[in-house]
């Protein structure tokens, strides 16, 4: 009778570097000499907060308690079939920047990250004034004179 050989039934278990498929873990993309890397949605979030920043200290009481958000796409689109880039609300104090809609369908004449940042805070720009009712252009009447 030939003797038949069976598989064990206790597995040697994994160390805990490794994934579900055998893998080890990752390093990071750039190492600890190297500057972290910059995507389009922290550029967009940094630009925000920087004229943000600056319409505060510019405007101090009229911008006290407005929330600056960004959301990726807005709920729907407007009556005359366009995208809106921002959304105010006077009751909540909340201006609420659309990232997809600035980044990707804004028409520049220049596809750079001097123009791209320009635009961002344009619409920070053209959504504070909104708000607050004032014109854009008065908003940072210093920051525009030569």
């Amino acid at each position: 009778m030939a003797r038949r050989t069976t598989r064990s039934t206790t597995f040697a278990r994994r160390a805990v570097r490794h994934d579900r498929h055998g893998r080890s873990e990752r390093s990071a993309a750039t190492g600890p000499h190297l500057d972290p890397l910059k995507n389009r949605i922290d550029t967009f979030d940094m630009t925000v907060a920087a004229a943000a920043d600056f319409l505060r200290s510019a405007w101090p009481d009229d911008l006290a308690n407005v929330r600056y958000e960004v959301g990726a796409m807005p709920l729907g689109i407007l009556p005359d079939g366009t995208v809106p880039r921002w959304w105010t609300s006077a009751s909540e104090r909340r201006i609420v920047l659309y990232r997809l809609p600035i980044q990707r369908m804004s028409k520049l004449h220049r596809d750079d990250e001097l123009h791209q940042r320009m635009m961002i805070e344009s619409c920070v720009f053209r959504a504070t004034a909104e708000l607050i009712g004032k014109d854009p252009w008065d908003l940072g009447p210093d920051r525009f004179h030569f």
